[in-house]
């Protein structure tokens, strides 16, 4: 087994992150912020939930540093935290070069003239 080099100090963070995405209303919400801020209300009128509901899933957000939230009197707004995202996009590249890597690895490999033996027939088949 490989040891992939990590921070244990980050790994709950890294955790929120992926459990935050692991929904699907919040990864809508977090679309939609794409586009720019938005207050709450405008995030939460295209879903069939309750606004209390919709202020769960943006918390989940909040908490996992994906978003960040301005209160402007009683108009709360939501934008995107782009350096929230920095810690799952780092461990995705990490395994993604090593899977690279190792697959890179097993083409040379599969791919030598030496290993390109003919195979012995099958007794019984034709």
């Amino acid at each position: 087994m490989v040891n992939f080099p990590s921070s244990r100090a980050a790994a709950p963070a890294l955790d929120l992150v992926f459990a935050a995405l692991s929904d699907p209303t919040r990864r809508r919400i977090l679309t939609r912020l794409g586009g720019g801020a938005v207050s709450v209300s405008e995030l939460a009128a295209p879903f069939r939930m309750s606004l209390p509901a919709v202020s769960k899933h943006i918390s989940a957000l909040e908490k996992a540093g994906l978003i960040a939230r301005e209160v402007d009197g009683r108009v709360h707004r939501c934008h995107l935290n782009a350096a929230g995202f920095s810690s799952a996009a780092a461990w995705i590249d990490q395994h993604r070069r090593f899977w690279t890597q190792q697959l890179d690895s097993l083409e040379r490999y599969v791919t030598r003239p030496e290993n390109r033996r003919a195979r012995p027939a099958r007794k019984g088949k034709k």
